[in-house]
């Protein structure tokens, strides 16, 4: 069912130009349809701002649940903002204090950057976790993503996130853990993801804290687990809300980096996502930047283009499905009057309120 537009924010008219549905306020206020309201904790860097902000919103915008979706995009303080990114924040995000008082019936929280070995030395920790500690009595379910799933571990069960010897980047593919349990209702049983990190949490730390690990790869690891009531917390290491071409970007970004003489050499690519024909061109391009270095010609043009011919979304409808799914049991949790409340009383542990086991 539709997103509300229920601000200025420029997404809401790039998906409705991109063919979904978006409502207007006026619009969605004469149909007689139930209402989720989402918050987005967005604490991306910059450049990533807008477009994890568009991921996410068309992911529950995809949503079949016979709801209106209000999503409520907000961010932190304690963030290294430049301008443009505290103007477009200062312009269409919503105070946390705001979102407290209104209510919301779910909490998503993306990544973030990070400058120290461990995650409660980041400026964003203490904030963070008041969100945290306030979303755990006031809405159904927290969503995490990528660090956001490293900290919440963290905090909640003492679980240290690891670094890897290299970094996880690429399309994998993934089994079913857990099929019984419905966040993995009409799933398939094999599945891609997409991973982009250095760090993980592994089925064994997450096990020994009582958490269920419900999607894994032999290769790149857990994909998603859930806290040990089943619900209230769900933890993704991998990425369903990327785009076709968000690992294409993060690869030329990596290139820029090698030119720009941040790296020594050539990023590797992102593995199981160009095809032969990407790597060729890829290569060409690293061949052709080498010999201007060398000669201190001009650059290049990176063949974004080129490459965005050969690239493939091979996981966008289980992310779909994922977060319906999620969406769904929100939308059962929050009913018979509990709507954008999370009512102390109702018990999470209980299989009869999630249906869980």
């Amino acid at each position: 069912m539709p997103l509300v537009a229920h601000n200025d924010l420029p997404t809401f008219r790039r998906l409705r130009e991109g063919g979904q549905e978006v409502l207007t306020l006026e619009r969605a206020r004469k149909q007689d349809i139930r209402e989720l309201h989402i918050g987005l904790l967005n604490m991306m860097p910059d450049a990533a701002l807008s477009v994890t902000e568009h991921q996410f919103i068309r992911l529950i915008g995809s949503c079949n649940q016979i709801a209106q979706f209000y999503v409520y995009p907000f961010s932190i303080r304690e963030l290294n903002r430049g301008a443009a990114a505290e103007e477009h924040i200062s312009q269409y995000y919503f105070s946390f204090d705001a979102l407290m008082a209104q209510g919301l019936d779910a909490l998503i929280i993306t990544g973030a950057n990070v400058a120290n070995p461990s995650l409660d030395q980041e400026a964003f920790w203490k904030p963070l976790i008041e969100v945290v500690r306030w979303a755990e009595s006031n809405v159904a379910s927290i969503f995490c993503s990528c660090l956001a799933t490293h900290a919440l571990v963290k905090y909640h069960h003492g679980i240290d996130r690891q670094r890897m010897p290299q970094k996880r980047w690429g399309v994998y593919s993934h089994r079913i853990s857990e099929p019984k349990h419905p966040l993995m209702r009409d799933i398939n049983t094999r599945f891609d993801a997409p991973h982009s990190r250095y760090n993980e949490v592994t089925r064994e730390q997450l096990e020994d804290a009582g958490l269920t690990v419900l999607a894994e790869s032999p290769e790149a690891g857990v994909h998603l687990a859930v806290s040990p009531d089943q619900f209230r917390a769900v933890y993704f290491q991998g990425h369903p809300e990327y785009h076709a071409v968000s690992l294409l970007k993060e690869y030329k970004r990596e290139v820029f980096r090698f030119i720009d003489g941040e790296l020594k050499s050539p990023p590797p690519y992102p593995e199981h996502y160009f095809t032969d024909e990407a790597i060729g061109i890829a290569e060409s391009f690293i061949s052709a930047c080498r010999t201007a270095i060398e000669n201190n010609d001009e650059m290049p043009e990176f063949p974004e283009r080129e490459l965005e011919q050969q690239v493939h979304n091979t996981w966008g409808d289980t992310g779909k499905a994922m977060v319906n799914n999620w969406l769904g049991l929100v939308y059962q949790l929050t009913s018979h009057d509990r709507r954008r409340q999370f009512m102390p009383g109702v018990d999470p542990d209980d299989p009869l309120e999630l249906g869980v086991r």
